[in-house]
């Protein structure tokens, strides 16, 4: 198994090779071995498949839960993970940097903030000010740990390109080592956030399900997570199944499964 700072130095590579590549989002330990054993380089955590896997709602999820979710990602996997950590649990810069390092010890080599405290986007001078004190906390680690700082209006209602771009570059020269603006819909504004900072550029995917790796690549992105896409796309699968049992007594469903020899192998290529 590899070590944290193994994985982190092959996670900040990943981040300097100035390549796109994607980063998916498991929701369990099983999904994040399945994800490795497909050839998949990092992963990143999702709030929202988390915490549907726990029957939550995303936000619902307390601290220690994501730190111990985060452990048991990091134990069955070689592979760099990073946290998807919402706003570090706490509207306090002092109290999100002291729980960033507590999930960094759980195993993880990145992480992202948001600047959206569950009822709305912080001040902007509060915003920058928490990911400053982030930034300073994991600089004292014994290894490379990639913050990402997230700028929220997009996905939260906030339809302020210019506010969003504000934040990203002052949450740059705040210490973030990439930026992130959930909610971009077209890749002209992909190309304004990425011309914009000097940072690599993280882009949700799933706003824009017809722009390929190679366009976001010719953009200018540095990396593209799903959320939790992957996870509701399961939930999806489950709950077509479920309705053709329900409504017709169906099973068809079953020959779109994967053959389960595939999966333990995936989970475990020794047997």
């Amino acid at each position: 198994m590899s070590t944290q700072a193994e994985k982190s130095r092959v996670f900040k590579a990943l981040h300097d090779s100035n390549e796109t590549f994607i980063i998916p989002n498991p929701w369990d330990a099983g999904s994040a071995r399945v994800l490795q054993g497909l050839g998949f380089k990092a992963l990143a955590t999702t709030s929202a498949g988390f915490a549907q896997s726990l029957g939550k709602l995303d936000g619902q999820v307390s601290v220690d839960e994501k730190i111990e979710h985060c452990r048991a990602l990091c134990a069955v996997t070689d592979i760099p993970v990073s946290a998807d950590f919402e706003n570090g649990f706490t509207d306090s810069p002092a109290e999100a940097a002291a729980n960033i390092l507590r999930v960094a010890e759980a195993g993880v080599v990145g992480a992202s903030i948001e600047d959206y405290s569950g009822t709305g986007i912080y001040d902007f001078s509060l915003a920058v000010d928490r990911i400053a004190a982030c930034a300073k906390a994991v600089a004292q680690l014994s290894f490379p740990f990639i913050l990402t700082a997230r700028a929220e209006n997009l996905l939260r209602g906030v339809d302020d390109l210019d506010d969003t771009i504000k934040r990203l570059q002052a949450f740059e020269t705040a210490g973030a080592d990439v930026l992130y603006a959930p909610g971009l819909r077209n890749l002209d504004q992909v190309r304004q956030i990425v011309d914009s900072v000097t940072k690599p550029v993280n882009v949700l995917s799933s706003f824009m399900p017809d722009v390929t790796l190679d366009q976001y690549a010719k953009a200018g992105v540095g990396r593209v997570s799903i959320g939790g896409a992957l996870a509701n796309h399961a939930i999806g699968s489950t709950m077509t199944a479920a309705r053709q049992m329900l409504d017709s007594g169906d099973f068809g469903w079953v020959k779109n499964a994967a053959p389960g020899g595939e999966i333990r192998k995936l989970l475990d290529p020794s047997t």
